[in-house]
């Protein structure tokens, strides 16, 4: 396995400082159909008796009990329009006033058009206003949050739009389908696990500038870095996830610890009053929070009620905290993607 290069001269954007730039509003819209891992378990029972592995595991190994999904009066890219709509109105946004609306989900009906002409037109935004997807794993959203505050900050746009929608029946429908049939052995199992904890969800977010609404949330900036030597450990489409998952922790924390000591240089986030973390499971979490030092105490979970949900769970999990934050609090959202990268991003509730 390749080592991380940490110690290479760091140029370019990898570090960056927001100066005008505030989050105005964060919703979710949770999927209405509750999957519980032990429905889960039943349907794999044929499957765990003859590979001899016990019941639970999705409970006691990733820390997950249920996951949302559509059923069929709903789907990821309505779901996502409904969040974008009241993340607008909660902004006091007009549809007319904004500039950029970027979709960041993994989840897609087809290749093309971009899932972003969908989202636009179901927002009713303006011919005026930039439409494109940003696709980064589990990272999309907040990259795609790092990318309309650069635009902010230039003066480019005013006011921008990042959504996000999921969906992980089909995928788990398929696992479950190849995991209980015949030929599949304890590694196959294994390496398809991953897929078992997703779930279906959205979320949509609205960014302006600070200086227009000064009782909002400003995003301070954060950091960025790769390690693409490891782009096969986990690689996923609707037909399965298949994941190298000793190797990929490995090679997340590797990746996480290398970031967090080359943020210390400009940033000190040792004492942040909230971590917002993508949402995996119980291992990924406690490897993160002992990697790095955090405050246990300071990270809330979604996962085990949601499962993970790609790009959806960070501001999914930030929705669900946000009463609990108070004016002036410090919030660092951050988490691992597939590839592999991380971000970490700041914000002054």
């Amino acid at each position: 396995m390749n080592e991380l290069n940490t110690g290479a001269r760091l140029d370019g954007n990898a570090t960056t400082r927001h100066r005008n730039v505030s989050l105005l509003s964060v919703t979710s819209t949770l999927a209405p159909r509750v999957t519980t891992s032990e429905s889960i378990d039943s349907a794999l029972a044929p499957a765990l008796k003859r590979l001899r592995l016990p019941q639970g595991l999705l409970q006691r190994v990733a820390g997950i009990e249920e996951r949302r999904n559509w059923d069929e009066s709903s789907s990821f890219d309505v779901a996502a329009i409904d969040a974008g709509k009241r993340a607008l109105a909660e902004a006091g946004v007009r549809a007319d006033q904004v500039g950029l609306i970027i979709n960041t989900s993994v989840t897609r009906k087809h290749l093309e058009p971009s899932v972003a002409v969908r989202m636009h037109h179901g927002l009713g935004l303006p011919s005026s206003a930039i439409n494109f997807d940003v696709a980064n794993a589990c990272l999309g959203f907040v990259n795609g949050m790092n990318l309309a505050a650069q635009m902010i900050d230039s003066g480019a746009i005013r006011y921008a739009v990042v959504i996000n929608g999921e969906d992980a029946d089909e995928i788990q429908v398929n696992t479950i389908d190849r995991l209980t049939s015949d030929g599949i052995g304890r590694q196959d199992f294994m390496s398809e696990f991953a897929s078992l904890t997703l779930g279906s969800g959205a979320a949509a977010a609205v960014l302006g500038p600070a200086d227009a609404h000064p009782d909002a949330h400003r995003l301070l900036g954060g950091v960025t870095r790769a390690a693409t030597q490891f782009n096969e450990l986990c690689v996923g489409s609707v037909e399965g996830m298949f994941t190298d998952a000793k190797a990929l922790l490995k090679g997340g924390m590797e990746l996480v610890v290398s970031a967090w000591k080359d943020a210390t240089a400009e940033w000190n986030w040792k004492r942040m009053d909230r971590y917002i973390l993508h949402q995996v499971s119980d291992i990924h979490t406690n490897a993160i929070v002992k990697a790095i030092g955090l405050d246990r105490s300071r990270v809330p979970l979604t996962y085990p009620r949601f499962g993970n949900v790609g790009p959806a769970s960070i501001p999914m999990t930030l929705v669900e905290e946000a009463a609990t934050l108070k004016k002036g609090d410090r919030v660092l959202m951050m988490g691992v993607g597939s590839g592999l990268n991380t971000s970490m991003l700041e914000l002054a509730w």
